[in-house]
């Protein structure tokens, strides 16, 4: 229900650019490549630009988005997806050698049930505890793909061993296209705003631009293969991106 999450996120505050700086030492969590730089780039490029250090935790392993290639086996294609992650962040202006790869299983995140959550948890809280950041940035708890909300779990189950936890701040990708009415904020539950990233629209569209694997320009022996469409894409090449905050 396009049309329902973008009526919705249009009624949120726009925060002018200079905001991004009050947010402070940055971590970004991305379920696979590209949800940081769909989701959340201009905001890391505007961090950047005021001084601020962002890292990265990378959840996936990204080897499902074309799992039938054969050229593209599942090591070459994990290899090549954090390549492009490692372009994408430093375009944005982010240090990728400190990024913190979980290389969980695409597609299947761990959920609190399932085998391998607790040690995931384990590994991101000494990460984030090691150099504790002001600010988390993590996808919208209901995004209606099943790795996004599993990196939700993940991640507050980590915060809540932390000494202080960070601010929590959620970003929306899939939501723009297929989240349901329950699957968006409901009224009272969360802080929705907008950021104008107008100063750097044109670096989060570079940044997009690496992840070619994603647009359909070098994995082309899976005609099954994951590829981002153009109406999708369209929601983020606007002036702004969305944030949600809990009440």
């Amino acid at each position: 229900m396009p049309d329902t999450a973008a009526h919705r996120f249009a009624g949120f505050p726009l925060r002018p650019a200079a905001f991004a700086a009050a947010l402070g030492s940055t971590v970004v969590v991305a379920p696979h490549p590209d949800d940081e730089s769909l989701g959340c780039g201009g905001l890391l490029a505007l961090l950047r630009q005021a001084g601020q250090p962002v890292r990265t935790v990378l959840v996936s392993d990204g080897t499902m988005s074309h799992p039938n290639s054969r050229r593209f086996p599942p090591p070459a294609r994990r290899a090549l997806r954090e390549a492009e992650l490692a372009e994408a962040l430093e375009i944005l202006g982010v240090d990728a050698d400190q990024t913190l790869h979980l290389r969980l299983p695409d597609g299947a995140v761990p959920t609190p049930e399932a085998p391998g959550f607790a040690a995931a948890v384990a590994q991101l809280g000494e990460y984030l505890a090691a150099q504790p950041p002001q600010t988390l940035l993590v996808p919208w708890r209901r995004d209606p793909h099943p790795d996004h909300r599993a990196t939700s779990q993940l991640v507050r189950a980590a915060c809540a061993g932390l000494p202080a936890p960070p601010r929590l701040v959620e970003y929306v990708v899939w939501a723009w296209e297929r989240a349901t009415d329950a699957e968006l904020p409901q009224p009272g539950e969360v802080r929705g705003w907008r950021l104008d990233i107008t100063p750097v629209v044109a670096l989060k569209q570079r940044a997009i631009a690496a992840h070619r694997s994603q647009l359909g320009t070098v994995i082309d022996d899976d005609p099954t293969g994951f590829q981002l469409s153009a109406l999708m894409l369209a929601h983020f090449a606007q002036p702004f991106e969305v944030y949600l905050e809990a009440e």
